[in-house]
C-alpha cells in the first residue's frame, strides 16, 4: 500500500512547530525518525493532513551532563545514545538496552523521543525511563511542563502528551556511585519486538539491595512497575531464595496477555526467568 496524500513542512524552529500545531491540531503529525510513523502511513493506519519534520531541530538533540542531570534531547537517535561515553558512564542501563532496539539501520534513524511518544508496550526506552525515574519535558506555545515517566504512559499507545505539545527533552538525575543496573530481554530473533523485557536498577550496599526498581515491557499496555517483587527483595541479598521469592511475587504484579507467539503462561514464566537474571547481574 501507499501512504495517503499529505502536506509536508520541515520545521526550522520549535516556535514554528508550535504555530503549525496550533493551526492544524490533531490533523498534524510530528516526524522525527519516522521508523514507526512511515510504516503506519504506508499501511494507512495514519492519515494526517500535515507532516511536521522536526528531525533537524538542533535545539532538541544531543546529550548533556549538567547540574547533576543527564539531559537527552528528544531527537537524539538510539545509536547516539548507545555509543555515548556520557551515557555509558552515568546511565549504563540505557547503554545496555540500546543494542536490543531493532536493527542498526533503525537505531541510526529512530529517536528516543519518537519511541517515548509512541509508547509501544514492547519498546525498551519507556521501561528504562520509568526505571530511572526520568522526567519528560513537554513544550507548547503556552510554556513547558515536566511529567514523571511513571505518569507519562497512560495505556496502549497513550501518553500524557497534549495535541499542542512536543516532547523536547528527557532529564535523568545522575545515579549515585552505589547504583547498579541491568537490562534483559527475550525475543524470537535479535531485533524483533520483545516477548518480555526487564529494566532493573538498584542501590547496592553491604551486599543488600535497596531502592530496587523492576520495570517490565511486553507484559501489559504500558511499562509495568513490579512493586511486589521489589518489596520482596528490598534490603536483602540476592540469594537463590530471595530471587525465587521475588519471582513468585510477580504473580500479583503482572497480568500478561498472549501475543501471536507466546501464551500468557509462557510470558509469566519468562518474566520470572528475566527477574532472576537481572537480579543476579545487579548483585554480581
Amino acid at each position: 500500500m501507499k501512504a495517503p496524500s499529505f502536506a509536508y513542512v520541515r520545521a526550522r524552529s520549535l516556535a514554528e512547530v508550535f504555530d503549525l500545531l496550533e493551526t492544524h491540531g490533531e490533523k498534524a503529525k510530528l516526524l522525527a525518525g519516522g521508523q514507526s510513523l512511515i510504516a503506519t502511513l504506508n499501511m494507512r493506519l495514519s492519515a494526517p493532513e500535515l507532516l511536521i519534520d522536526i528531525s533537524r531541530l538542533t535545539e532538541i538533540s544531543g546529550i548533556q551532563v549538567r547540574d547533576g542531570t543527564v539531559r537527552i534531547g528528544a531527537s537524539t537517535t538510539h545509536a547516539e545514545i548507545g555509543r555515548s561515553p556520557d551515557i555509558s558512564r552515568h546511565l549504563p542501563l540505557l547503554a545496555q538496552a540500546a543494542p536490543h532496539i531493532a536493527h542498526a539501520a533503525i537505531r541510526n534513524v529512530g529517536t528516543i523521543g519518537g519511541s517515548l511518544a509512541l509508547a509501544d508496550p514492547a519498546a525498551e526506552w519507556p521501561a528504562c525511563c520509568v526505571a530511572l525515574d526520568a522526567r519528560l519535558v513537554l513544550a507548547a506555545k503556552s510554556g513547558t511542563r515536566e511529567v514523571a515517566a511513571r505518569d507519562f504512559f497512560k495505556g496502549l499507545y497513550a501518553t500524557a502528551l497534549r495535541p499542542d505539545e512536543v516532547l523536547t527533552r528527557i532529564d535523568i538525575s545522575l545515579p549515585g556511585a552505589d547504583s547498579r543496573s541491568a537490562f534483559v530481554e527475550l525475543a524470537q530473533r535479535r531485533g524483533d519486538y520483545a516477548i518480555v523485557g526487564l529494566a532493573a536498577v538498584a542501590k547496592s550496599a553491604r551486599g543488600g539491595l535497596s531502592d530496587l526498581r523492576l520495570v517490565f515491557l511486553g507484559v501489559g499496555p504500558a511499562p509495568v512497575l513490579a512493586r511486589g517483587a521489589m518489596a520482596a527483595m528490598e534490603g536483602k541479598r540476592a540469594s537463590a531464595d530471595t530471587i525465587a521469592a521475588a519471582a513468585q511475587a510477580l504473580a500479583k504484579d503482572l497480568d500478561p496477555g498472549p501475543d501471536l507467539y507466546s501464551s500468557a503462561v509462557t510470558k509469566m514464566q519468562l518474566a520470572r526467568v528475566l527477574t532472576g537474571r537481572a537480579l543476579a547481574a545487579i548483585a554480581a
